[in-house]
């Protein structure tokens, strides 16, 4: 689950240019880490010199084992380690579920946030693969199944509707969840019935239910399935490199082998 941390700098006023330009420079390193979701720097209106840094990590422990142990840590700690004793808090938190947008946005929310992030996901698959389990039609596929399966489905599931690349960070991306169809020779029913078990616990759980919400879910499965069950027929052959899809409000272009 992603994690959000703050850290709130007090910089005195002959220092503030430097330390905007040191973040400017950290802020490199910082993009590339496949652990870092996204960040944003913000100084206080009401008292100049009060800085608050926001990032948001795929995880807890991505930022403290994966992107504090990596190359682009040293670099990123190398432009602003001048003003670590500025900081007066520095904490993780954890998403609450609560959030949305106003008018003053100026572009729509993506998929992911639309729906309710990372704890909606969670609900959908969850109650999801406790229906599989019980299904005729389903629960030959996906006997033995892993206990964290639900969790890798919602990591891939956020990814695709435009939230953080947990499952390419964690799980190996888009070549991975292709090889975990491979030699399973799906059929059109099992896929029907995925698609439609799936469509039934949105409603349960309480996903959006509006006709551009529902179009737009319901376009990736039926996009997502189709090619698991292309990719599981007898012959395919092990996908070595595919981009991961990012599903919007519009058309996706015709998938490129």
């Amino acid at each position: 689950m992603t994690t959000v941390e703050y850290i709130r700098y007090q910089i005195a006023e002959s220092d503030r240019e430097e330390f905007t330009a040191a973040y400017r420079r950290a802020a490199v390193p910082l993009a590339a880490s496949p652990h870092c979701v996204d960040y944003e720097l913000t100084e206080s209106v009401d008292e100049p010199g009060s800085y608050i840094l926001r990032i948001r990590w795929t995880s807890v422990h991505d930022h403290l084992e994966g992107f504090r142990r990596s190359t682009q840590f040293a670099e990123f700690f190398a432009a602003i380690k001048p003003y670590v004793g500025a900081i007066q808090e520095m904490r993780h938190y954890a998403d609450t579920g609560i959030q949305g947008s106003g008018p003053g946005r100026g572009e729509p929310p993506t998929l992911y946030e639309y729906l309710g992030g990372a704890p909606a996901l969670a609900r959908l698959t969850s109650a999801f693969y406790a229906q599989v389990a019980k299904d005729e039609i389903l629960a030959p596929v996906f006997a033995g199944m892993d206990d964290e399966h639900p969790q890798h489905v919602a990591l891939f599931l956020g990814e695709v509707f435009g939230g953080p690349p947990a499952y390419s960070a964690e799980r190996g991306g888009h070549p991975h969840m292709v090889s975990r169809h491979l030699g399973r020779n799906l059929t059109e029913q099992q896929r029907r019935r995925w698609v439609a078990l799936l469509q039934d616990t949105a409603d349960q759980v309480g996903l959006p239910d509006d006709p551009e919400f529902r179009a737009a879910f319901t376009g990736y499965l039926e996009w997502g399935t189709r090619m698991a069950k292309m990719f599981s027929a007898p012959g395919a052959e092990r996908v070595v490199q595919t981009p991961m899809p990012r599903w919007g409000w519009g058309l996706t272009p015709p998938y490129q082998p």
